[in-house]
């Protein structure tokens, strides 16, 4: 069922579905993560029902935000999302598989929320499709987000990934294949003395390694707002 809930403490609001899957902590510990600069151009790939694109229209007014989802009823509460919030001259989105998407531009920063687990994972067992779809690697794999976000971004662009600690050797292998530099890993705790089930990574294009890991227990935050100290 379509609903329209508040987004979080942003001052906007977002249309999901129950039936569906509601926006995640995921989308917006990354929209935090991400460091903005005035004029940014950014492209939100696996963009759902546009979270991030309207968090980080939060954070900077003046950005302007591409987002492509592959999935129709998805991309329709994502458009719904933006044209109740008023930011169709800021935020547009595509409804089509983003190894699909072209742009005639190159961006800023390159930010995706992907699907965790592999099309193979046990976990895959789910009544919904839509659900299938968003969180396993049915139409995109992990190394499939890297290259696509090598192939949108500036030369000096930014990439920002969200993901499960477990599949994070993989993903340095791929900053190596695919010539990123990493300069931030966070490892996020929701509950004191257990495992990090998240990990944010900044990384540069065509740069060398040089790596701040650092953690972060969010158990006890009332907001996540400027969580993330941007240098």
């Amino acid at each position: 069922m379509k609903v329209l809930n508040d987004l979080f403490d942003y001052n906007y609001k977002i249309y999901q579905d129950s039936d569906y899957f509601k926006f995640s902590l995921d989308s917006i510990l990354l929209s935090e993560f991400v460091n903005l600069k005035n004029k940014d151009t950014v492209l939100d790939m696996c963009t759902g029902n546009a979270p991030i694109p309207i968090i980080l229209h939060s954070k900077k007014g003046n950005i302007k935000v591409d987002g492509v989802e592959i999935q129709k009823d998805i991309y329709n509460l994502a458009k719904d999302s933006i044209n109740y919030n008023n930011l169709t001259d800021y935020i547009n989105i595509y409804n089509c598989n983003i190894t699909e998407f072209t742009s005639s531009k190159k961006y800023d920063i390159v930010t995706c929320n992907p699907p965790y687990f592999k099309k193979n994972s046990a976990i895959i067992n789910t009544t919904s499709n839509v659900k299938a779809i968003a969180r396993h690697e049915i139409y995109i794999t992990l190394e499939e987000c890297f290259k696509l976000s090598k192939k949108h971004l500036k030369d000096n662009g930014v990439f920002y990934l969200v993901h499960r600690p477990d599949r994070i050797d993989e993903i340095i292998n791929l900053c190596d294949k695919y010539k990123y530099g990493i300069s931030k890993i966070c490892f996020i705790f929701t509950k004191n003395n257990t495992k990090s089930k998240v990990v944010l990574l900044e990384m540069l294009n065509n740069k060398k390694n040089n790596i701040k890991v650092f953690n972060m227990n969010i158990s006890n935050l009332k907001t996540y707002k400027n969580i993330f100290k941007e240098d």
